[in-house]
């Protein structure tokens, strides 16, 4: 018990024990994510001293410096960084739920059922619907098909395999549906489809920024709220049972929140794959299987990924802008193949 910090109020009848090393990291972890930000922001075509971002964020130095920080680059790295941590904090629930080391939003299908309706929305109602609406439909088809998926996995309750099962199945059919759905349409709508399938945050203003942070100022809380239900459920459906749990129940209410997280990252950053399955392995290997503990933890290193990848995409290249889904690609899918052959004889 050296290694916890035991809290209690006796006027607010709460009492919880906190894991030393996650609260030193997760400090050490907002210290590197400030950092990380202003570095970001420095770094582009233009470069601006660290100095000189910190006095255009506080209303000092040039209009033009102000102008290139304040309007162009902190709402999009702003953006990133949620984006990075929702898709973090999706997989560590899915991962937690499902009790498989592969599950993420993007490998069992929520993702698919994003991209889905957002290029529906780009192909049939840009132009004569605000933009600002595409997070809406994004959300819709990744609740649709969590749905989905949970119906299809459902006989007597929903074990863990028949769900990761269905879910890898629903993913194949979904990506051919946005694959037709884009060979169908016009050339100018499927080229920026095509773009925001290969996951960017582009163009991203305030006003996009705003339709993030309330998806995530609500459920990532709400996560921590969920955690015990989540360790409980990692020890199997009939522990977890025994215990007291309404493991169906506890489960679905944790994919939603997942779906939530999962769909709003979509809605924004578009199909960035992977950092759903790395952020929390990364995590575990740090602060151990504990659920309170991964759970900021992982959402520091989702954002932390989403944003260092895009520095990169946007500054190796100039003047060209790569999607920073391609680096997350890059990286994850050596990873997956790793956890592939890691878990190849597993029951």
């Amino acid at each position: 018990m050296r290694d916890y910090t035991y809290i209690r109020s006796e006027k607010l009848s709460i009492s919880f024990f906190l894991h030393k090393k996650t609260v030193v990291l997760t400090l050490a972890l907002a210290i590197a994510s400030v950092a990380a930000l202003l570095l970001s922001m420095a770094m582009g075509d233009m470069r601006i001293a660290p100095m000189d971002v910190i006095r255009a964020l506080t209303g000092g130095g040039t209009e033009e410096y102000q102008l290139v920080v304040r309007t162009l680059r902190l709402p999009r790295i702003i953006a990133a960084f949620l984006v990075g941590a929702s898709l973090a904090v999706a997989g560590s629930i899915l991962q937690g739920i499902i009790r498989n080391p592969l599950a993420s939003p993007d490998i069992i299908g929520i993702t698919s059922g994003a991209s889905v309706t957002a290029v529906a929305f780009i192909n049939y109602f840009a132009g004569t619907v605000s933009i600002l609406w595409m997070p809406v439909a994004a959300m819709i088809g990744a609740a649709i098909t969590a749905i989905l998926i949970y119906s299809l996995a459902w006989k007597k309750g929903v074990t863990p395999i028949r769900l990761v099962l269905v879910g890898i199945g629903i993913n194949f059919l979904l990506a051919s549906l946005t694959k037709v759905m884009l060979v169908m349409n016009p050339e100018t709508t499927a080229a920026q489809a095509y773009v925001w399938l290969a996951g960017t945050v582009y163009g991203t203003d305030w006003a996009v920024v705003k339709t993030i942070v309330p998806w995530v100022f609500i459920f990532i809380p709400l996560a921590f709220l969920l955690a015990r239900n989540v360790n409980a459920l990692q020890l199997g459906d009939d522990i977890a049972s025994g215990v007291g749990s309404a493991v169906q129940r506890q489960r679905f209410v944790l994919l939603m929140v997942s779906v939530a997280l999962a769909g709003a990252a979509v809605s924004v950053g578009g199909a960035i794959s992977f950092v759903g399955l790395i952020a929390p392995h990364m995590t575990r290997k740090l602060v151990g299987p504990a659920f309170g503990g991964v759970l900021p933890i992982a959402a520091f290193i989702g954002g932390l990924i989403v944003v260092i990848a895009d520095t990169i995409a946007r500054t190796a290249f100039l003047p060209y802008d790569i999607p920073v889904g391609v680096f997350t690609a890059g990286v994850g899918a050596p990873f997956f193949i790793y956890l592939l052959y890691r878990n190849r004889n597993a029951a």
